[in-house]
């Protein structure tokens, strides 16, 4: 099956291509990128005209449940919300029950997503049962491929066994993605600590304990000269932090959620436990610090930390509530409506953060539209206006502050290997 996608706006910063232009799909790959090429017969003609024409994008920090909680979210179902959301390829966090700690378990991830429609890469765990007490065969799982090493839900709180972890990881050239933060200083907290969760009543966690643990990681990374990338950083010096060990030379990168660059403790009313995630939504100045982040570079991904969540999990006590919210299908419209549409950031630099910049992290063969790559695209109407609807979500998961929220942008069609994986407005 060919493909011709016309009149679009080609933005693929890998390529330093911003221009309205025709993309050709032979076969799965991208055949030619040009101003304009006559279509042939057996084409499927898509007029893009106002829309951009994108590398598939990747998000590089998802749970999807599945083994042990398939009631929350599914492999399957997962990679429904994630092709609607714009999305050609994620990567999954080891905190399945049980967790992603050995060989075989990564050969039935692999073999569950055979039958999905995006690229499923999966992360495994630093230590057995995600228990902190001893490591994982790293080595075996990096055989069966792994695309990371991520604790992810916790920090492995010793730090000679995390060192040790960081060395393997470094041996087998894998990311490893860290979830920060010292638990001993986080307590029984359930939102930050702040006047928000005075006024409220609800315990406090204080910014130090994730500042602490992106610290001693970076040290760790920096001594070990492993592949370091910071998870959902939601603190304003958890940025300085970075920023100055990048200046340093120090090999790490970090990711922001959009929850954390739309949203702030303030925003927490009603002891509505959608607003409730780890790290918590932290202060306003936290907020615009990472907005500045994320334009000047020091942020170099956005990730949707989509964690679903049954009714159940969330209809109780805002302190007993799970944490995390589903926000594969909110992620891009979020991005272009708080990030794009406000001037933040450049549709380039957006591209960047959601695509290119995941797939380098990752190591995966993603965010390009050069000749000869697959042809995983993503067409996004970056002026379509309307509310989000929860309701509406392809995951099982329903849990989002943003329900009913207005937006402008999303994802109008999304292609994998030249097949249409999504459409809007088709069922």
């Amino acid at each position: 099956m060919s493909m011709l996608i016309k009149n679009g706006l080609v933005i693929d910063p890998t390529n330093k291509i911003e221009a309205v232009m025709d993309v050709l799909v032979e076969n799965g790959v991208i055949a030619a990128v040009d101003g304009h090429i006559e279509p042939s017969g057996g084409h499927e003609i898509i007029d893009a005209s106002g829309m951009w024409i994108v590398p598939g994008l990747i998000d590089m920090h998802v749970h999807f449940r599945e083994p042990g909680q398939e009631y929350k979210e599914t492999i399957k179902t997962g990679a429904e919300a994630a092709a609607r959301g714009g999305f050609t390829a994620v990567c999954c966090m080891a905190n399945t029950v049980p967790p992603i700690d050995n060989e075989f378990l990564v050969e039935y991830i692999k073999s569950k997503a055979r039958d999905v429609p995006i690229h499923i890469l999966q992360a495994g765990s630093a230590t057995r049962g995600m228990e902190g007490t001893w490591l994982s065969n790293i080595g075996m799982m990096a055989e069966a491929g792994i695309s990371a090493i991520s604790e992810d839900g916790k920090t492995v709180a010793d730090a000679g066994l995390f060192r040790a972890a960081l060395k393997y990881a470094a041996g087998f050239n894998l990311p490893v993605l860290c979830h920060c933060e010292d638990m001993k200083l986080a307590g029984a907290g359930s939102m930050n600590a702040g006047n928000a969760a005075a006024l409220l009543g609800l315990g406090g966690i204080p910014a130090i304990a994730e500042e602490l643990i992106i610290a001693r990681d970076i040290m760790l990374a920096e001594d070990t000269g492993c592949r370091l990338h910071i998870q959902h950083v939601s603190t304003a010096n958890g940025i300085r932090i970075i920023k100055e060990a990048k200046a340093r030379g120090v090999n790490v990168t970090c990711e922001a959620t959009p929850h954390h660059f739309t949203l702030c403790d303030a925003d927490i009313k009603d002891y509505d436990t959608n607003f409730k995630m780890s790290p918590p939504l932290r202060g306003r100045a936290d907020m615009e610090a990472i907005k500045q982040a994320l334009a000047d570079g020091t942020v170099d991904c956005i990730a949707s930390d989509h964690a679903p969540h049954s009714a159940d999990d969330k209809n109780v006590e805002f302190s007993s509530a799970a944490n995390g919210i589903s926000g594969l299908e909110t992620a891009l419209p979020l991005a272009l409506t708080e990030l794009y549409h406000t001037g933040i950031i450049s549709s380039a630099r957006l591209v960047e953060l959601m695509s290119a910049n995941p797939a380098r992290i990752l190591g995966f063969a993603g965010g390009s539209l050069a000749v000869g790559k697959a042809a995983d695209i993503t067409i996004i109407n970056p002026d379509a206006e309307y509310k989000i609807d929860v309701c509406s979500f392809r995951s099982k998961g329903k849990n989002s502050p943003f329900d009913c929220r207005p937006v402008k942008g999303r994802a109008e069609r999304t292609i994998r290997a030249g097949k249409t994986i999504y459409r809007e407005n088709v069922c």
